[in-house]
């Protein structure tokens, strides 16, 4: 039995009908079959609905509050570098609908949560394929720069949202001036790295198997907010996931994959892997504070309570990374009065 779509507005399942409707009628689309596919953290969702050649999904991003040009020019920009992504069918920019390729219905998350080693292994290996691939089209001047204010305001949420509103922490002035010269340091560090092409969410819940056999490519969706940032970034994003914990052998042995092949391939990666996991980690560490604040930030003002029950996972990596380095000392020290002495200090297995 299909699902019905829920709408806040029938104005907006009216627009939404009407434009399928007025499509091309090579397309073969029926309205009628409108169902839900997902969702995701921001206003957008997504629904799938059956044309002539099988199924297509319709992107609904409300256009007050989600804006669809970004995701029309990475797409462009990844179909161009060789990437499996949707393309873009047609789209009603007024309304905020898109009509897009449908990738299937598995994604990586499901396929390695239980899988053997091996084949887990050999999934994390064509999704760094497709990283690899991703950044060696980069080139400046094409996406915004991942820079010093971009990466300031993301480490800002942890304080503004995790620490404040969610632990409902209020720190003195020394300690904010601690926590800022410990952010001054993570964002030295991270802009050392060379720029590439960044995907900004580079993980399995954002990679699909393909629904052909024949394709050897992940599909990879989610990217409207790539950037022009660290090296660094993607990987870390990959292998320190927000939803999926493995342990450091396994998070080193696709790292150093990763690595070598990036070498390889001419990418800018430091010469020694020593050198590189230090700047992964630093990276790391910028990302599990950040999204930190966004799962609280997704809590408290936007009632999506699912996504702060994987808080403790990103307290572990930030601790595990804090305590690691003499300079994170301060951090560390926080993590532990806020979550309390016994906060998760190593790297689960499995999926948690």
């Amino acid at each position: 039995m299909s699902v019905s779509v829920t709408w806040a507005e029938p104005a907006r399942e009216a627009a939404c009908l009407a434009w399928l409707r007025q499509l091309d009628p090579a397309l073969g689309i029926v309205p009628e079959s409108l169902r839900p596919a997902s969702a995701d953290a921001s206003f957008r969702r997504y629904l799938r609905v059956d044309g002539a050649a099988g199924s297509l999904i319709v992107m609904d991003a409300p256009p007050d509050k989600e804006d669809c040009r970004p995701f029309a020019h990475v797409t462009g920009l990844m179909a161009e570098a060789g990437l499996h992504v949707p393309r873009v069918r047609a789209w009603d920019e007024p309304h905020g609908f898109m009509l897009l390729d449908d990738l299937g219905d598995r994604l990586m998350i499901d396929a390695v949560a239980d899988a053997p080693e091996r084949d887990r292994q050999a999934l994390y290996l064509r999704a760094v394929d497709a990283l690899v691939t991703w950044q060696l089209a980069s080139r400046p001047g094409v996406l915004p720069p991942y820079d010093q204010a971009l990466l300031a305001r993301e480490l800002a949420l942890f304080p503004d949202w995790y620490l404040a509103r969610h632990r409902q922490v209020s720190l003195k002035e020394a300690e904010q001036q601690t926590l800022q010269a410990q952010f001054d340091l993570i964002i030295a560090r991270n802009l050392a790295a060379p720029a590439v092409f960044v995907h900004r969410d580079f993980m399995p819940r954002n990679l699909m198997l393909p629904a052909d056999p024949a394709e050897p490519r992940l599909g990879v969706l989610d990217f409207q907010d790539a950037v022009h940032g660290p090296i660094t970034y993607d990987i870390a994003s990959l292998m320190r996931d927000a939803f999926l914990s493995w342990d450091e052998e396994f998070v080193l042995d696709v790292t150093i994959r990763y690595w070598q092949r990036a070498q390889k391939a001419g990418l800018p990666v430091d010469a020694d892997f020593g050198d590189f996991y230090r700047a992964v980690e630093w990276m790391g560490l910028q990302r599990h504070l950040k999204v930190a604040g966004i799962f609280a930030r997704l809590t408290l003002r936007d009632g999506k309570p699912k996504y702060l029950a994987d808080a403790p996972r990103f307290i572990g990596y930030i601790r595990a990374t804090a305590v690691r380095y003499r300079e994170l000392a301060p951090l560390a020290r926080l993590i532990d009065q806020v979550e309390g002495s016994d906060a998760v200090s190593g790297w689960a297995f499995g999926r948690l």
